[in-house]
């Protein structure tokens, strides 16, 4: 199968990059990158250089995808910019977005977090959530989630589904790799300011990831969902760890019950592994993998749930995910091209 990265001078371009080239069943049919055309792969992604087949090659303009013939689309764009490549496509050209722009339902949390006019929502690309895979599989335009929003819904979804935990009494607390922020030159990203230092940003309810949360977790709950997000910048490259509690619905809830809840869940899924009793989640073991590891523990004194997740924000929260996503609209074996062993230390 055939397939085009738009906007692959990004670290999740590049990854989808490194993916595609390990893929057995993918093609890459072009690569573009408006600000980097003319460059080749290897000169913007270092790590791509020593394979001939990627490195080599010249990133095009954004506009040349529309001659690339691929089966399929993926797009790496920042907000805003993935609805008018995509209008401009054939449409039987499948689309994966990793970008924000088709995750939101509601018009007002679109206009809320990013303004504009409200593109729409596509499929959800998370093949995890309970009748995930019959949408992506029908569908040609997927969206997947935003990165701290696929690790805090793998953590919660399987309890509010449960009836276990209250979807209106939500608290996550999230810590990313620098990645996550993209490769604009920006000085609170800077190594200097980074190094020896975890800090917050966009907290009480600003970040964007928080009503992909919210409608998740709805969805998964029937009924609305409030969430409290506090992301945190860690002195590290990549990976996400997400610290997520709720209210449990029932005092009598045991910590057994909830992992029976996350077992229960993903006792088939490939890429989502429940950790044993006692053992906690860290970033470094899932990096570089499209995997996710979970945890959860009943806090009876406060009353609530605590369910703890770590991914590879630029594997299963961005490349990874959408690699997986088109495996399964293109009719590919789920886990082609990935791997959900990490490469830690």
């Amino acid at each position: 199968m055939r397939v085009a990265v738009v906007g692959a001078s990004g670290y999740a371009g590049g990854e989808l990059l490194r993916l595609i080239g390990g893929h057995p069943g993918l093609e890459l049919a072009t690569v573009t990158a408006d600000s980097s055309a003319g460059k080749t792969v290897g000169d913007v992604h270092a790590s791509l250089a020593g394979n001939a087949a990627l490195g080599e090659r010249l990133f095009e303009p954004h506009s040349d995808v529309k001659e690339a013939g691929a089966d399929l689309v993926f797009l790496a764009l920042p907000a805003g910019q993935s609805a008018p490549v995509a209008a401009g496509l054939a449409g039987d050209v499948a689309i994966v977005d990793l970008g924000p722009d088709f995750r939101l339902a509601d018009p007002a949390d679109w206009v809320r977090h990013y303004g504009g006019d409200h593109p729409g929502r596509w499929a959800t690309g998370l093949p995890e959530l309970p009748g995930a895979r019959s949408h992506i599989r029908n569908a040609t335009r997927v969206a997947a989630p935003g990165c701290y929003a696929t690790a805090a819904i793998v953590a919660l979804a399987p309890l509010v589904t449960a009836g276990l935990a209250a979807p209106d009494d939500v608290v996550v607390v999230a810590a990313s790799g620098t990645s996550g922020a993209g490769r604009s030159l920006r000085a609170d990203l800077l190594g200097s300011e980074v190094m020896g230092s975890v800090s917050a940003y966009q907290a009480g309810g600003a970040h964007r990831h928080t009503p992909e949360i919210e409608q998740a977790l709805a969805e998964a709950a029937g009924r609305p969902a409030r969430v409290s997000f506090t992301p945190l910048l860690a002195p590290m490259p990549r990976g996400i760890l997400a610290t997520c509690t709720a209210r449990l619905v029932s005092q009598r809830t045991g910590t057994a019950a909830l992992r029976d809840a996350l077992a229960a869940a993903y006792a088939a899924e490939p890429f989502v592994t429940v950790l044993p009793d006692g053992r906690w989640p860290g970033t470094g073991a899932v990096a570089g993998s499209n995997a996710v590891h979970v945890q959860a523990a009943a806090d009876h004194r406060t009353g609530r749930a605590t369910v703890v997740a770590a991914i590879d924000n630029l594997g299963k929260g961005a490349a990874g995910q959408a690699i997986q996503n088109a495996n399964i609209m293109l009719g590919l074996p789920e886990t082609a091209g990935l791997t959900s062993i990490g490469v830690s230390p």
